[in-house]
């Protein structure tokens, strides 16, 4: 018999009731035929409700060994990929569209969020669930201590829906953390109006010193420009919304691109 115990250094905590497991796997928008990618199944709670969906067509990345082997024995169906997630090109293993489910580790929660970003033509949906304050971040409107680079890089490209929190008692080991499910569809939005490798730079520098106005915080981006005389810049990166991140890259991309050479 296998047994998998949750090992602190890969940030595992696994989830233990059954009936939110089912109301996870449920928030995904299943209505034909789709593939889906877990990550971090474990010992399958969420699997058991994914894998006999006759529309769901479902693989598994899974960086433990020893889960990767409980999940080979309990459900010899499933496709798993033992690998680091964050390390996988995800066109070679699903060319196609596909959603993403999962109970995230909360220690790469964020960098898998960045992957995401970088696969979005690819995935039109992410349901699962994130430390409580990482979730909050994501779904926070502009203007709240909370709203900061994930709340914008994110709600770029994807709306967001905060369903609901989960107890720590609900986790073996329980962690010191409130857990929250939420769901990420993407937008109509294709491409920003704008160079979307500057955005994502302007908005990385303005939340870096985020107690900073914008004229100070883009300092390493234009050391020296007239544009911050305008009173947009008076304002600091928490009250901007996308839009207006947009705008603010045109314009530094403008000065950056008409500066004369020297």
């Amino acid at each position: 018999m296998i047994f998998v115990r949750p090992k602190k250094r890969l940030g595992q905590h696994f989830l233990r009731d059954l009936e939110i497991a089912r109301q996870i796997v449920e928030t995904l928008p299943i209505e034909s035929k789709t593939s889906v990618l877990e990550i971090g199944p474990g010992t399958g709670v969420l699997t058991q409700f994914l894998i006999n969906q006759p529309l769901i067509n479902l693989t598994a990345v899974e960086f433990d060994s020893r889960s990767v082997a409980f999940l080979n024995k309990n459900f010899p169906t499933l496709k798993v990929i033992q690998a680091d997630f964050l390390k996988l090109n995800l066109k070679e293993i699903i060319p196609d569209k596909f959603m993403i489910i999962g109970n995230f580790p909360y220690n790469i929660s964020s960098q898998i969020l960045f992957k995401l970003l970088d696969y979005k033509e690819h995935i039109p949906v992410l349901c699962g669930m994130f430390q409580r304050e990482v979730a909050v971040r994501i779904a926070s409107d502009s203007g709240r201590k909370t709203y900061g680079i994930l709340s914008v890089l994110i709600q770029a490209y994807y709306n967001v829906e905060y369903i609901f929190d989960v107890s720590n008692e609900v986790f073996e080991p329980p962690p010191k953390v409130t857990s929250a499910v939420i769901r990420l569809t993407r937008n109509s939005i294709q491409q920003l109006e704008c160079n979307e490798e500057l955005f994502r730079k302007v908005v990385k520098t303005s939340f870096n010193q985020r107690r900073k106005t914008l004229r100070n915080s883009l300092k390493p981006l234009l050391p020296q420009s007239d544009i911050y005389s305008e009173k947009f810049f008076d304002k600091r990166p928490e009250q901007l919304n996308v839009q207006q991140f947009v705008e603010l890259t045109n314009l530094i991309n403008f000065e950056l691109t008409s500066a004369p050479l020297k």
